[in-house]
């Protein structure tokens, strides 16, 4: 049995020990197979939650709640409010803070009266080494980190997806449509709708590992470099896109893609 499995083994035994979990679901690599790792373990009684709000584009909403469809999870699909929230908007540095307090209130709400004790997110051992205020709040409200508990690590949590034939297996990374805002600078619902209409572009013309980074008039698109001369090929049909969503200038930075640019 490869290292992988064992971790996953111990993960089923942690997961089916709560008896029953609400498992906070984004769509993501890490916390699509913790959603599908507690369907394993405990089948209706694991409650997979995804937060539908303007910080999540449409197209990773559909994508995610077709998997669950798919997979037979018990979804529940709840409406959050962190963009309503002064401090959330003012985006001085605890943003993801604020964004999972909201989430995991939210959780606590709609499980009141379920009995469900147990919530769970997909925290992984990587995440461990880095400045993650999300974490704050999962401590704040007692949140676990199965995958953390078991050890679990990104590259790990692929090999595991794949071998579960998940679609995520191979995904590129994500996250909410607020961290494409370098800090201290406000977020607007208007401004968050022309981010994820640049990426849907993006998208929609076959990259695939991308980010738009909001810089007032200023677009900065992020890619890995082997697509650089892809993004140029299209570089009139960008512009034109682009132009007509507010931004005057359109750039593409050569250090290329990477997590936390804008932090």
């Amino acid at each position: 049995m490869t290292a992988e499995k064992q971790k996953e083994n111990q993960l089923l035994a942690r997961l089916a020990d709560c008896k029953q979990i609400a498992v906070a679901y984004s769509g993501g690599v890490d916390s699509t197979y913790l959603a599908d790792v507690a369907h394993e373990a405990l089948g209706d009684k694991a409650w997979i939650v995804i937060a539908d709000s303007p910080s999540l584009p449409r197209r990773e909403l559909k994508d995610a709640t077709k998997l669950a469809g798919q997979r037979g999870w018990n979804l529940h699909i709840i409406q959050t409010q962190e963009h309503l929230n002064p401090s959330y908007l003012a985006n001085k540095g605890d943003r993801c803070f604020h964004c999972k307090n909201e989430l995991f209130n939210t959780m606590e709400t709609i499980i009141r009266e379920t009995g469900i004790k147990t919530l769970a997110y997909g925290a992984i051992e990587d995440d461990k080494g880095d400045f993650r205020p999300g974490a704050k709040a999962a401590d704040a409200h007692q949140v676990i980190a199965p995958l953390q508990d078991v050890g679990l690590y990104k590259k790990e949590v692929r090999v595991l997806s794949k071998l579960r034939g998940l679609p995520t297996a191979e995904k590129a990374s994500f996250a909410c449509l607020g961290s494409r805002f370098p800090t201290g600078t406000p977020i607007s619902l208007k401004k968050m709708s022309n981010v994820e209409r640049a990426e849907e572009f993006l998208r929609s013309w076959g990259f695939s590992q991308y980010r738009v980074r909001h810089h007032g008039d200023l677009c900065r698109i992020e890619l890995n470099p082997e697509e650089f001369e892809k993004i140029l090929a299209c570089r009139g049909q960008l512009l034109v896109k682009l132009q007509a969503l507010g931004y005057r200038y359109i750039t593409l930075d050569l250090a290329g893609y990477r997590t936390g640019s804008t932090s």
